[in-house]
């Protein structure tokens, strides 16, 4: 496990997928116990997908994580390629992503009181943001003068900058002067940068307050976000730079969820002469 970890570092992975592929390894492990994991063959381990992630209910894609930990891990310590035989990952799905209206929106964010809740929301909307962007947030990445927010080892351990909204910028001082943080932009409570889960509990507590009951999570947002620069008429070359998207094929999911796209498209019952 040392050298896979190692290999991880070596490669620049973030200490997230580190931390999330060393606990998906270590129950792997531990199913096998003293056997050598090389010594299973591609239907070996197809078996123990099946049992542990498809009939234990899990989503494909977290199956789809199980086996990139796995490929990872087999490459690194036994330079194997598995998953050549026997197919490892789940059909692909084609849904689309839940969006939440610019009403709702709004709703959502004036129901937070607290001064850091509503900046974290503020951000995550206003730049697209994910989870793990605005936790990873330090002082030094806002730039005011610019209008920008650099966010750094993202996705894909790349790095983009995305607009800086004068409201958000207005909430940030007010925070600011609350709280005065000193390294990540949203600190926890006994140090280090802010809790993901915390901003999850946060987020489901706001859908509650407004009523909303539409299937939504934090991710929502960055959808949402999206959806509202594409009825804009922002270009989708341009969502897919601020998102940090490498394919365009990704950022044209939001073609299929546009409102105004959808209602510029002439309904054949509306020409009939009735």
């Amino acid at each position: 496990m040392n050298k896979f970890k190692d290999f991880m570092t070596r490669r620049r992975y973030s200490p997230r997928t580190i931390e999330v592929y060393t606990s998906l390894v270590g129950s792997y492990l531990s199913v096998l116990k003293s056997r050598n994991p090389d010594d299973l063959t591609d239907e070996d381990i197809g078996r123990y997908i099946t049992k542990f992630y498809v009939q234990a209910g899990h989503s494909r894609s977290y199956q789809n994580q199980v086996v990139n930990a796995l490929k990872l891990f087999y490459r690194a310590e036994y330079n194997r390629d598995i998953g050549q035989v026997v197919s490892l990952r789940p059909k692909r799905e084609h849904k689309l992503p839940n969006v939440l209206s610019q009403k709702e929106v709004q709703a959502i964010l004036s129901a937070f009181t607290n001064s850091k809740h509503k900046t974290i929301f503020y951000l995550i909307y206003s730049g697209g943001l994910r989870i793990s962007e605005v936790t990873s947030l330090k002082l030094i990445d806002i730039d005011s003068k610019r209008g920008v927010i650099r966010i750094r080892d993202s996705k894909g351990a790349k790095d983009r900058e995305v607009p800086l909204s004068q409201k958000a910028l207005e909430q940030l001082r007010l925070y600011y002067k609350d709280y005065k943080p000193s390294d990540y932009l949203f600190e926890g409570q006994f140090g280090g940068h802010y809790s993901s889960r915390s901003i999850q509990v946060l987020f489901r507590k706001a859908l509650k307050v407004c009523g909303i009951k539409k299937k939504a999570t934090v991710h929502t947002l960055r959808h949402s976000y999206a959806t509202h620069l594409l009825e804009n008429g922002t270009d989708l070359r341009i969502i897919q730079e601020l998102l940090g998207h490498k394919s365009s094929k990704t950022t044209e999911i939001y073609t299929h969820v546009s409102r105004q796209t959808k209602q510029r498209i002439p309904n054949p019952l509306d020409q009939l002469k009735l």
